[in-house]
């Protein structure tokens, strides 16, 4: 089949899908608000609200990445959007917690394969060389959802309310289920989808050494991302960061235009660096490290520009191009929905946890005007981003423990008794496939990457000091016998420490 209708018949009908998909996964954060005056619900309840969306999908993804394989991504996906478009009008109609939960959960099963669907279409159309572009490409395009779900959605919200926004999502599910079933070829050349997989169950999947070495960095990471850009990042901006809803909102659109920019730059850059012989799963942590840097700016509160460190933390959930990509080299594409389903499980169950975990922990503290102090969206943080250093760290030793031991000492012997060893480190770097040592590539890369969780680590006991130290109580003297009246701050930098005299 021609590019132009790949793109055209493929690529963009279930870019729609996954558009809807990310859509209904980062608008909470823009209503929160609205539903907390509306239902009178707390952070608790907004995080178990918001989280049902993740342990829908968690709970499908196993059952429909065999659907997948078994009777292809178009048939699957099309009948699941029209679920998508009926769970959002029940919430549209819902007058309750009750309600809207069972509207959140109905229109996520609809949306549950948005991501999955689009990456084993494209393993099924598309050559192998083109598989991780292709991706991004996806991603990038399903990213527009969460820019959907900043301005523009706050323009039809101010216009029509919440319940008009997901009225009119409902009819676009719809729209989405018929483009795909009228415009997507039934399958590649014609073949039964499942007439050539092998058998090859999900245990086999799970069993595999190399799928644990990058799941749990990317779970955490991509789970991380997702928990903060659909929810969590707003009242960080409005109870921390001091913003008003207009700046909220700004920030929200860059971290969603960060995510769709991104899955294009990480597409086009794994494959580059895959033709100099970098592997996949090393840009994955990378670019996961930089997330969590950008977590630990926020902790610290470095005088940085707060559009940078939340635009690197909404990029990281874009990683899933290179952890899929990365599971093509591993598992042949039969399995490839069955493969990718079982990573997938991992980063919306990993969210649904990180989600409603930083639900449990921020409402431990006490409101003050419809507000959590700052240690409270400090502290959660600073749980996500020990966790995700633990899987850094993880990723690190297992990579290091896949090397053999006697090749590995060899090359690093018979590297460092070279005398032009420098010279023979950059023809190693910028040599073909065909001349360069994996080994010792891979030795000087697992160090670099426990040295970054080393330093991050240290960040995280920095930030955790400095949260520690600041009082958590305001300072409220009284002084009843003097006759004069008002109030002076004692301390800018604590406006709630005052003297009232």
């Amino acid at each position: 089949m021609p590019q132009p209708r790949l793109i055209a018949c493929v690529l963009l009908p279930f870019a729609a899908g996954y558009y809807l998909s990310y859509l209904f996964r980062s608008i909470n954060a823009l209503i929160a608000s609205d539903l907390v005056a509306e239902l009178h619900i707390d952070a608790k309840d907004l995080g178990i609200l918001t989280s049902v969306y993740f342990l829908v999908l968690a709970a499908v993804q196993l059952p429909f990445g065999s659907l997948l394989d078994r009777y292809g991504p178009k048939t699957i996906q099309s009948a699941l959007l029209l679920l998508a478009s009926a769970g959002a009008l029940i919430f549209a109609l819902a007058d309750g917690l009750i309600g809207l939960i069972v509207g959140r959960a109905v229109l996520s099963l609809g949306v549950a394969l948005g991501l999955m669907a689009g990456f084993k279409a494209i393993v099924l159309w598309f050559p192998q060389e083109r598989i991780v572009l292709a991706n991004g490409w996806y991603v990038t395009l399903g990213a527009l959802g969460a820019v959907t779900a900043t301005a523009p959605a706050e323009f039809i919200v101010l216009s029509l309310g919440w319940r008009g926004l997901f009225a009119l999502l409902a009819g676009g599910s719809a729209l989405a289920a018929l483009l795909l079933l009228f415009v997507v070829p039934e399958c590649q050349q014609g073949r039964p989808v499942g007439s050539t997989a092998p058998a090859t169950n999900l245990w086999a999947i799970y069993r595999d050494r190399r799928f644990w070495r990058i799941a749990p960095l990317s779970a955490f990471g991509v789970g991380t991302s997702w928990s903060l850009q659909g929810l969590w990042a707003a009242p960080w901006l409005r109870d921390v960061a001091g913003l008003d809803r207009a700046s909220v909102v700004d920030h929200l659109s860059v971290m969603a235009f960060a995510v769709c920019t991104s899955a294009l730059i990480l597409g086009v850059l794994a494959k580059s660096l895959q033709r100099r012989g970098v592997r996949t799963e090393w840009v994955l942590a990378g670019t996961l490290g930089l997330s969590m840097a950008a977590q630990m700016v926020l902790l610290l509160g470095w005088p940085l520009p707060s559009y940078l460190p939340w635009s690197l933390i909404a990029a990281a959930g874009a990683a899933t191009v290179l952890s899929f990509a990365v599971l093509t080299e591993y598992f042949p594409k039969e399995i490839s929905g069955r493969a990718n389903a079982a990573l997938n499980l991992l980063h919306v169950g990993i969210a649904f946890l990180l989600q409603t975990g930083m639900g449990l922990i921020i409402s431990q503290w006490t409101q003050s005007d419809s507000a959590y102090p700052a240690q409270a969206h400090q502290t959660a943080m600073s749980v996500l981003l020990a966790l995700e250093l633990m899987a850094l760290a993880w990723f690190a030793i297992s990579t290091r423990r896949t090397l053999p031991l006697r090749s590995l000492t060899r090359s690093i012997s018979s590297y460092l008794r070279n005398p032009s060893w420098r010279q023979a480190s950059v023809a190693m770097i910028f040599s073909s496939r065909e001349h360069e040592n994996p080994y010792l590539r891979r030795a000087l890369g697992w160090p670099f990457a426990a040295a970054s969780t080393a330093m991050l680590c240290l960040f995280l006991v920095i930030s955790l000091s400095k949260a520690m130290s600041q009082p958590t109580i305001a300072v409220h003297i009284l002084e009843a016998h003097v006759r004069t009246h008002g109030s002076a701050y004692v301390n800018d930098s604590h406006p709630m420490m005052r003297v009232e005299h």
